[in-house]
């Protein structure tokens, strides 16, 4: 659940708004039009039309999709692709793959959006006199400070933003508040710019400018940051945004006019190396605009990151993912740190910096992922739509015509830069077939699960338990088991007490988790099957809580015994005085499979399971995953049969 002063807008809402949300959409004037107009002749065909699309893709994207549809498809205030599809999976089965897709392909922007941002922020000193001859685009003290820059960001990630957050707001409040005023005052010189709000010179561009269509791809930057936006939900609330995205937008639209209206008082013929974003400053004040610049690239940078580790954190909840470790730094309620992907993005990052070189080049190959992910949005937006707003089907259609419209041209456009984005699609496939492997070998396995009446095996159980000659095992023994029925258990966990080497113990306990689709929820229930013998415990756990079952079970059974729902007489329990949640004798059991050489697959299943196992090699242990104690805590290995061998037909000879 949102904290309380996020469910209405204040201005400490606002303000935190300002520094947790709009970083990545808030630094593109760096880059977009610098990158619209490009090499191409100065006219007012090319300026008017590129500021006219850049006004209306953030009124159509950005405004009418993220900041008031979008936004309603909140998962008990959580947002995001995750979010979005835990509230429509069950209305088709195959929606895994957009949401499989869309979480991808955003965190592969992540490898480029710090290097861009940050050179683009950095580059900017190359104005300042005295500079101009050390700090270039693309040369090596250049991307050396980029990365230094980059590399100290991702190090201090391990350590969580609860100090430096607090100065997130009020950096960009003076980013957005320079922003806008620079732009201001180039318009007052050249207010004619205004004209351009009129979508038909974003139209004429588009139909009557040679190649018009094709630099769509450079227009659709201005809108990068709105699927992030989403994916951020949570962390502010919804009002919060809405209201704050009115000073955003005015903000924003009021730089990107101020630069079309320099380019056009400037009376230059082409735009070379100049960028129209640091030109519009004055010389006095351009050392402390790239200072300001650097900032809110560094907070741009900042969000996506901690955005990153929150979508990876719901894919292991949600089985996308393999299990990996995931850390708190802080007690600030959702801030996470997962070292493994800390360390993917900053290799990616410094990667993209050495390959690009220069913030100009990034430019070409930025774009194409988040085209994907919006339509992947929209796709999964069409069934909560549906299915759970149950909205008329003419206005669902509508709404649908106009963002397809709007995205199919945007992919078209960053498709044909695909030859400079090659890393990128190595980057995704990789991430595409991990999420794939995953989900589809846990339904393959899942399937092979046998189950069984718990009734049947109750009498056994009881006998196991009072068997004195059979060596205890432990007091209590618990299992983690995956039957949703209360009065079902897997065959596997029955075969490990009673076959294999029995194992007897006061208390036999089966505990269940169940992810919920609420982001936090924490509960349990309790139900007994034969008193103070066999007992099964139901955690529900939200998809964004992590499994601690060891702090949790030691809880729970501390609570049950101080109530009385629980009487254990056995001599061998340890005294109620005593601290149960240090001292008690509890054992877990965790039966871990493994493939066995018996199994004769599919060419399908062969390759996703072999793949399976294979990343399960370098995933989390389900000691850990669980938040399990190593002293207490025994894998017990058994062979995994999906396809068994066909009747084998072996013949005996006898030696004479």
């Amino acid at each position: 659940m949102q904290s309380n002063h996020l469910k209405k807008v204040t201005a400490a809402g606002l303000l935190i708004t300002l520094g947790i949300i709009f970083g990545d959409i808030g630094t593109s004037p760096l880059y977009v039009f610098k990158s619209i107009v490009g090499e191409h002749p100065i006219s007012e065909q090319l300026v008017y039309g590129g500021i006219s699309c850049v006004f209306w893709t953030l009124t159509l994207q950005t405004t009418f999709k993220y900041i008031v549809l979008t936004l309603q498809a909140d998962n008990n205030g959580e947002g995001g692709i995750f979010s979005l599809y835990a509230l429509v999976w069950r209305y088709r089965h195959w929606l895994y793959f957009p949401a499989i897709l869309g979480a991808a392909t955003l965190l592969a922007d992540g490898i480029i959006t710090p290097p861009i941002s940050v050179a683009s922020a950095i580059e900017g000193l190359n104005g300042v006199n005295g500079l101009e001859h050390i700090i270039i685009p693309g040369n090596a003290l250049t991307i050396g400070i980029v990365i230094g820059i980059i590399s100290l960001l991702f190090f201090f990630q391990q350590f969580g933003t609860k100090i430096v957050g607090s100065s997130f707001g009020p950096i960009m409040l003076i980013w957005f508040s320079m922003i806008m005023i620079l732009g201001i005052i180039q318009i007052t010189n050249y207010p004619s710019i205004l004209a351009a709000f009129n979508p038909k010179y974003a139209i004429d561009l588009l139909i009557n400018y040679p190649h018009g269509f094709w630099l769509l791809g450079a227009v659709f930057l201005c809108t990068t940051g709105a699927e992030a936006l989403y994916s951020d939900l949570g962390h502010c609330g919804k009002k919060n945004i809405q209201v704050s995205w009115i000073f955003i937008k005015i903000a924003l639209i009021a730089n990107y006019f101020g630069q079309a209206a320099w380019l056009l008082h400037s009376k230059i013929a082409v735009l070379g190396n100049l960028n129209p974003f640091y030109e519009i400053m004055p010389d006095w004040f351009l050392l402390i605009g790239v200072i300001i610049a650097t900032a809110a690239t560094i907070i741009a940078s900042q969000a996506l990151i901690s955005g990153s580790f929150t979508l990876i954190s719901e894919a292991v909840s949600l089985n996308f993912w393999p299990r990996i470790t995931i850390k708190y730094p802080t007690d600030v309620r959702g801030q996470i740190y997962i070292p493994s992907i800390n360390w993917i993005l900053w290799l990616g990052c410094v990667g993209m910096m050495l390959y690009f070189k220069d913030s100009s080049k990034m430019e070409a190959a930025y774009g194409f992922s988040i085209t994907v992910a919006m339509l992947m949005t929209t796709m999964l937006m069409y069934y909560y739509m549906k299915f759970v707003r149950k909205w008329p089907m003419i206005l669902i259609v509508s709404i649908l015509l106009i963002f397809l419209t709007v995205e199919v041209s945007f992919f078209i456009a960053n498709v044909a830069k695909i030859k400079q984005r090659w890393m990128f699609l190595v980057f995704e496939f990789a991430l595409v077939f991990v999420m794939y492997i995953w989900y589809k070998a846990r339904k393959i396995t899942n399937r092979f699960l046998q189950f069984e009446p718990l009734a049947d095996d109750i009498e056994e159980l009881k006998k196991l338990s009072t068997a004195t000659m059979v060596p205890k095992y432990a007091t209590h023994l618990v299992y983690l088991t995956k039957a949703n029925n209360k009065r079902s258990i897997e065959k596997r966990i029955i075969e490990s007490i009673l076959g294999k080497r029995p194992k007897r113990a006061d208390v036999y306990w089966f505990v269940h988790i169940d992810r919920t689709d609420d982001p936090y929820t924490l509960e349990y229930s309790f139900d007994t099957i034969v008193p103070n013998k066999i007992m099964r415990i139901d955690f529900k756990l939200g998809f964004r809580v992590q499994p601690r079952i060891s702090i949790y079970f030691r809880k729970v059974l501390k609570e049950l015994l101080d109530k009385g729902d629980i009487k254990i007489e056995n001599t061998d329990i340890v005294p109620q005085r005593y601290k149960l949640d240090v001292n008690a004798d509890i054992k877990y059991v965790i039966i871990q499979r493994f493939l066995s050489v018996e199994n004769e697959f599919s060419v399908r299943e062969d390759f996703i399971l072999n793949s399976y196992f294979t990343i399960n090699r370098w995933a989390l242990t389900d000691k850990k995953a669980f938040g399990l104690d190593i002293n207490n805590t025994e894998i017990e290995l058994t062979p995994l049969l999906v396809s068994p061998p066909h009747e084998i037909h072996l013949k005996r000879m006898d030696i004479a």
